[in-house]
């Protein structure tokens, strides 16, 4: 026993509190609940023992660090608490108890919590006596810490979101910012997987997710609905991760990683849509790994050569499978960052060989789920989201790709045909866009501004200094998705989470010279911290429009 392992113990009381409240939903009986509070607290609390031996020897050697990752930690943590009580004030929405313990589970609970402290002791001496160190899990864990921790806290905000936005009282699909929540709902969580709309963009995207929430329903004993829930969470958490890892291997600095990940969590795009039940997360999350793999080095062997492109077929398999347009964003990333034009070709070859046979398996599996891409007459469904180009048009989505999916501005709110206020941002026809009308959001625009102003210039400063594949692949990518919506989209918003991630990563590269300065971390904390509060109130904005329609 030491005060750092019964300190770790301590810490993990209150998170196992909420993930044994959570699982306990499924697992009532209280011997489940013993076993389920013993493991939390064992997992957890070798988690937490390892990050506060990394947070001393922070303290000891870079107490500058270590005070703004701890100030950072602590403005996520009042974040996660925040949400929650905002909640909590939705009674017709939220049901706190769905994280919260029974109360005649406490004793169960309190028994596995206390056997866990001396089994914690046992193991820790194991893992030295074993040289348990040395295993690749633990090399993973040890080299990730402040990712996963990051993620870990954005995780939580959003499982409690999608625990609220995608009940089963929304029954109708466009409430907020034209998203068909329902739709995916049913074809994602229930046996009516047929694409009502009728529409070919989606060739295969059952295939890819519908037994990733049959595979989460397993440990909650068939609750595909709740195994949703946790997947939309724990893939927003994943492209937090993911961001966290390519800005730490680009910059070197894992703070500055841990500052830029938490911006693209706190987005208006990746709160909104790593909290509802729709395509949109799963296709950041495939993009931002596919340039998690461009940052590996050429392998010159042909063997390594041939595992490398399979990684990356398999990548844009996913991207294509969950929406055509999205492997143009890949196409785009390979050429510009690998340089090598036989292997774009043989990429692009490869996904399109494989994209007919995995559709027509997708509805083999699932029979007439949608249309096929190939049959080009399915493409008629996609007229009504058409809309012809204008420069108010471009305008609009110019501020909403460069402004509003990171700094949510106060949303339109519509009342038409369905039983509830819809919560949008932009709409096409006639056209409308939200506004910044409050002080917060004035500020944390203006803030943003600046920051975009900074990072322009300093692309342009380096423009010649440094090798600005990825920042150019960044632009691309932006420019692509730009020229399809101004003709596409009833709320450009809706689509913000395919570009959001290639807006910051082109930042964290253009600010990377500043990136060890103390000042400008410090500016980027301020800057979170109001992102956070100003988005925050999107949030409260769709909970207090959906409560005036839930009796």
């Amino acid at each position: 026993m030491n005060p750092r392992l019964s300190l770790a113990w301590a810490l993990v009381i209150p998170i196992n509190f909420f993930l044994s409240g959570f699982l306990g939903n499924f697992y009532a009986a209280p011997l489940e609940i013993v076993l389920l509070a013993f493991l939390f607290q064992m997992g957890v609390g070798l988690f937490l023992y390892h990050l506060l031996g990394r947070a001393g020897w922070l303290a000891k050697n870079r107490r500058g660090d270590f005070s703004l990752a701890l100030i950072l930690f602590s403005v996520l943590l009042v974040f996660v608490a925040a949400m929650f009580g905002m909640a909590g004030r939705f009674h017709r929405l939220f049901d706190a108890g769905y994280f919260l313990l029974e109360e005649n589970q406490f004793a169960a609970f309190g028994i596995g919590s206390l056997i866990a402290l001396p089994a914690l002791s046992w193991t820790l001496g194991m893992v030295k006596q074993r040289e348990i160190e040395r295993t690749r899990l633990f090399k993973f864990l040890d080299e990730n810490l402040p990712g996963l921790a990051a993620a870990a806290f954005f995780f939580s905000v959003y499982l409690i979101l999608a625990s609220i936005f995608n009940r089963p009282v929304f029954d109708v699909d466009d409430i907020f910012f034209d998203s068909d929540g329902l739709l995916w709902r049913l074809r994602f969580t229930t046996e009516n997987w047929h694409d009502y709309y009728w529409r070919s963009v989606h060739p295969f995207v059952l295939l890819l997710i519908r037994p990733l929430v049959a595979f989460v329903s397993f440990f909650l004993k068939g609750d595909r609905l709740s195994a949703a829930f946790l997947l939309a969470a724990w893939v927003g958490a994943l492209c937090v991760f993911l961001a966290w890892h390519f800005v730490k291997r680009t910059s070197g600095n894992s703070l500055y990683a841990l500052l830029i990940a938490s911006i693209l969590g706190a987005s208006a795009a990746h709160l909104v849509f790593g909290s509802l039940i729709e395509t949109y997360i799963f296709l950041a999350a495939v993009q931002i790994f596919f340039f998690v793999l461009l940052l590996k080095p050429k392998v010159d062997s042909g063997a390594g050569r041939g595992q490398s492109l399979l990684a990356f077929v398999l990548v844009g398999l996913a991207a294509i499978g969950i929406t055509l347009t999205n492997f143009a964003q890949t196409m785009i990333g390979f050429i510009v960052v690998k340089r090598d034009f036989k292997r774009w070709i043989k990429y692009g070859l490869l996904v399109a060989l494989f994209t007919i046979p995995l559709t027509l398996l997708n509805n083999f599996i699932y029979p007439d789920a949608n249309p096929y891409f190939f049959d080009l007459s399915s493409l008629n469904a996609e007229a009504d989201n058409t809309f012809s180009p204008s420069v108010d048009r471009a305008l609009a989505v110019v501020r909403v790709m460069a402004f509003h999916s990171i700094v949510a501005p106060d949303p339109l709110l519509l009342q038409e045909e369905i039983p509830f206020l819809k919560v949008w941002i932009f709409k096409a026809d006639p056209l409308q866009l939200s506004e910044y009308e409050t002080l917060p959001g004035l500020v944390a625009a203006f803030f943003w501004l600046a920051l975009l102003v900074l990072g322009g210039l300093l692309f342009l400063k380096n423009l010649k200094k440094e090798d600005n594949a990825f920042p150019l692949a960044f632009i691309l990518i932006v420019l692509f998705n730009l020229a399809l919506h101004l003709r596409y989209g009833k709320d450009v918003f809706l689509y913000s989470a395919n570009w959001t991630y290639a807006v910051v990563f082109f930042l964290a590269l253009a600010w990377k010279e500043l990136s060890a300065h103390r000042w400008f971390q410090v500016t980027l904390l301020v800057f979170l911290s109001l992102l956070l509060a100003n988005n925050s109130g999107l949030i409260y904005t769709m909970l207090a429009a959906s409560a005036l329609h839930i009796k």
